[in-house]
């Protein structure tokens, strides 16, 4: 399927837009389905198409090569952040959070690699959900002022859906309360973590997750996905590198990492000698020490050139100039 003419790569690329919103915001009625049979719609990129978008964004900073590359692999951001479902988070926060990183993974993006987009978008999607699903079980201290802002949030979005018969967009939010869309923005991720669960996410049948169940499932798989998988414990390894001993430690006994059984409060207080409620609070700082690593933007401080080019020694890089 041919791309239309300029114009009308525009305004899909607009009325596309405003889907993916309307499900990130909530701003029409069974959104999520009207987005999937949407992007559904839009063609997929090969690999020479994929390559001569990635060009002009990089060298001209093309809008329309950028819009045409996302549309193209929205898909690609459903079908990851479906295997996140039921670890906290709703599948329309999911896909919300995987978007922020396939805009990441374009703008990211190096032609001169080699590799396909959809290798290279697939880890940062991942990450991007990964972080989300850390600080949906983080352990949340909403300041005072911040109480009154979702307060009156919750009261303003009661009001307008009334009278407009459906949920509010975030810009009648911000006219209706008169704050900046940067505050909204804010606002309406604090309203996010407060509905979030304070507790780890729970699987099917209710029984909490340990840190490993978080993450994706990655049995064997075609040779990307393992590629993958291989970057993800990487990078995982250079996080525990990065906290005091003791607390990687107790995160390795309680997750399970190395192939071994994740262990319980009791189990850990136990081999190490200290009390369960001491174990716990080592383990709740060193996942806040953890999450604020994964939270940095400045992924270089853990990447490594080549590994999207299958080298099994490194992490992915991002595009270099």
């Amino acid at each position: 399927m041919a791309p239309g003419p300029p114009g009308a790569e525009r305004g899909n690329g607009l009325a596309l837009t405003r889907s993916i919103r309307a499900v990130a915001f909530g701003e029409v009625q069974n959104g999520l389905q009207i987005y999937l049979r949407q992007i559904n719609e839009v063609p997929l990129l090969n690999a020479e198409e994929e390559r001569r978008l990635g060009w002009a964004v990089i060298n001209d900073n093309c809008p329309i090569a950028r819009e045409r590359m996302i549309r193209a692999n929205l898909r690609l951001v459903v079908s990851i952040a479906k295997n996140y479902a039921n670890r906290g988070l709703s599948l329309q926060d999911l896909i919300e959070e995987g978007n922020v990183g396939l805009l990441r993974a374009v703008e990211g993006f190096d032609p001169a690699q080699g590799a396909r987009f959809s290798t290279y978008a697939s880890w940062w999607i991942k990450q991007a959900i990964k972080r989300a699903l850390i600080n949906a079980v983080q352990p949340i201290h909403v300041p005072a002022y911040m109480v009154e802002l979702i307060a009156r949030w919750k009261q303003a979005a009661r009001r307008l859906e009334a009278s407009l018969g459906r949920p509010p967009t975030l810009q009648e939010m911000a006219d209706d309360l008169q704050l900046p869309m940067r505050k909204l923005r804010i606002i309406r991720r604090a309203v996010k973590a407060v509905k979030a669960p304070s507790q780890s996410p729970t699987d099917d049948n209710g029984d909490a997750l340990n840190f490993g169940d978080a993450l994706a499932d990655h049995r064997a798989g075609p040779p990307a996905e393992t590629m993958m998988r291989q970057d993800e414990l990487w990078t995982i390894r250079k996080l525990l590198d990065a906290i005091d001993e003791r607390e990687a430690r107790i995160l390795r006994l309680r997750f399970g990492f190395d192939g071994q059984e994740p262990l319980t409060l009791k189990q850990i207080a136990a081999e190490i000698g200290i009390s369960r409620e001491r174990v716990r609070q080592i383990a709740d700082e060193a996942l806040r020490k953890l999450n604020d690593q994964l939270n940095d933007d400045r992924p270089s401080r853990y990447f490594r050139p080549g590994a999207i080019m299958g080298d099994d020694t490194a992490a992915p890089s991002q595009r270099v100039g």
